[in-house]
C-alpha cells in the first residue's frame, strides 16, 4: 500500500499474526496467534481493514479501522479502534504513516469523517490524536451482550 524509508504499510495477513500477538501483548492485550490470524481473515470480509507497518522484522505497528453508515450524514464514518506502535519504535513517524494509510482506506470506502477510540487512561494516544488534528468529541460507554454470572 505505502512505503517510506524501508517501512511498508499494507493490509495485515495471518502471516503477521505471531509478530502482532507479541506487539499486542506489549500493550497488555493477550491474543493467541492462531486466533489472531483467524480474526484478521474475518476482518477482511467485513467493512474494515487492519493495516500493519513492517520494516525489517516483526510488525512495528498496527491500525484497525472500521466504517459504518450513520443517520446524520450520507457517507459512512470511519472509526479507528486500535492504533498501536511498538514502544521502542515510537516517535519515529510510524503512527503518522499508519494514520495516513488508514485515512486513505477510509476515503476509498466513501467516508468523510474519521474517529479514534482513545480511552481516558491512554494519555499518549490522546496526545497523538490532538497532534494529528483530531478534536475531542465525548466519551463512550460499553456493556457485555452476554449474561453475567
Amino acid at each position: 500500500m505505502s512505503q517510506r524509508y524501508g517501512m511498508e504499510i499494507r493490509a495485515a495477513t495471518a502471516a503477521e499474526a505471531p509478530g502482532l500477538a507479541t506487539l499486542l501483548a506489549e500493550a497488555g492485550l493477550v491474543v493467541e496467534p492462531r486466533a489472531l490470524g483467524e480474526r484478521l481473515a474475518a476482518l477482511r470480509q467485513g467493512p474494515g481493514t487492519a493495516l500493519v507497518a513492517l520494516q525489517w522484522g516483526p510488525p512495528s505497528g498496527i491500525v484497525l479501522l472500521h466504517w459504518y453508515p450513520v443517520l446524520e450524514t450520507a457517507n459512512p464514518v470511519a472509526q479507528i479502534t486500535l492504533l498501536l506502535v511498538a514502544e521502542e519504535q515510537r516517535r519515529m513517524g510510524i503512527g503518522r504513516l499508519l494514520l495516513k494509510a488508514a485515512s486513505q482506506a477510509a476515503r476509498v470506502a466513501g467516508c468523510d469523517r474519521m474517529e479514534v477510540m482513545a480511552p481516558p487512561d491512554c494519555a499518549s494516544l490522546q496526545g497523538f490524536c490532538r497532534a494529528t488534528g483530531f478534536a475531542e468529541a465525548g466519551r463512550r460507554f460499553q456493556r457485555s451482550l452476554r449474561k453475567q454470572g
